[in-house]
């Protein structure tokens, strides 16, 4: 148990630490800065700061998985969710920040190959995994809900949701990486509880997280861009999937649901009204910012709330 728990967040842990140094340099020659919005005025000081940094999060996934493959051939669709949509998020950060494009990829464009990844891993799911897509029911004492003809569609909703989700997360020094640390070690637990045969690669998201938050906490020296949270929506969705625990996420990754809502909200109603906000600024942690929340204060509360509701979620398996 501590050889499958340890070692992979120790090598993924210890590879995300040595490119820190190796990386953010090599990302700050090449002038990959984060532009902030100017309504942030707390946040017009990181301009400049390194994007892509999400390179360090998915080279040591990539590498200690590599590495545990032949025995956990499970690991392989979410190691196919990790690298695919952090593909679609490098391409994005390419286009923002070295070629100066400021929308990136067009959103058509970005749904297209989240469409893309998505359709490869329903098809693989349906055809060759072995995995029923019967979802656990939370606190049920171990039902399943089949839904069906339904079960495709509600996929994608699941998997492009999360991914925007996490994506929408990532705005503050050590947000993005503090709440997917818990929701990975939720996974881990989950996988070995339950054993899945999935934890290596739940085990090296931990110790690539953490690895990586020594450079991305308060005062942060180095962004993920969407290089890296585009990635982590892609493991967190196809983890639950493998052990067939897409409704738990609405428990562990509060966070992310509440993060796209606040925007998808916000953008509606401002539509809807002709100008009226509902948030202070979407997504959500910036409404807290605006109210007068230090940053390290919403990454604090959001942290904890994702720690008791990965706890709580744990009861429900």
């Amino acid at each position: 148990m501590d050889y499958q728990v340890l070692i992979p967040v120790i090598i993924s842990f210890a590879i995300s630490a040595v490119l820190g140094p190796i990386v953010i340099p090599f990302l700050r020659r090449l002038k990959i800065g984060q532009t902030e919005r100017k309504e942030l005025e707390s946040h017009l000081k990181k301009n400049g700061t390194p994007t892509m940094g999400g390179i360090m999060i998915l080279a040591s996934i990539i590498i200690t998985s590599l590495l545990y493959v032949r025995e956990y051939p499970k690991i392989t669709p979410i190691l196919f969710m990790t690298a695919g949509f952090g593909i679609i998020g490098f391409l994005d950060d390419y286009l923002k920040v070295v070629l100066r494009r400021s929308d990136g990829l067009l959103p058509w464009q970005k749904m297209l190959g989240q469409i893309a990844v998505t359709t490869v891993f329903a098809v693989y799911m349906v055809k060759y995994s072995g995995v029923s897509l019967t979802m656990l029911i939370p606190f049920s004492g171990g039902m399943y809900l089949n839904m069906g003809w339904l079960t495709v569609p509600f996929m994608y909703i699941a998997v492009i949701g999360t991914v925007n989700g996490t994506n929408f997360t990532d705005g503050l020094d050590g947000l993005a990486s503090s709440v997917t640390i818990m929701v990975a070690t939720f996974f881990s637990v989950a996988a070995i509880g339950l054993n899945a045969g999935i934890e290596p690669i739940t085990c090296s998201v931990v110790g690539a997280l953490l690895g990586f938050l020594l450079f991305n906490v308060y005062p942060a020296s180095v962004f993920m861009g969407d290089t890296g949270s585009l990635a982590l929506g892609g493991f967190v969705v196809s983890a639950a999937y493998m052990m067939q625990m897409p409704l738990f996420i609405l428990i562990v990754g509060l966070i992310y649901l509440a993060e796209v809502l606040s925007v998808m909200i916000q953008v509606t109603y401002f539509k809807k009204t002709g100008g009226k906000r509902i948030f202070r600024m979407a997504p959500l942690h910036h409404h807290f910012e605006l109210g007068g929340w230090s940053e390290t204060k919403v990454v604090a509360v959001f942290s904890i709330t994702t720690a008791l509701l990965c706890m709580l979620a744990l009861m429900g398996i």
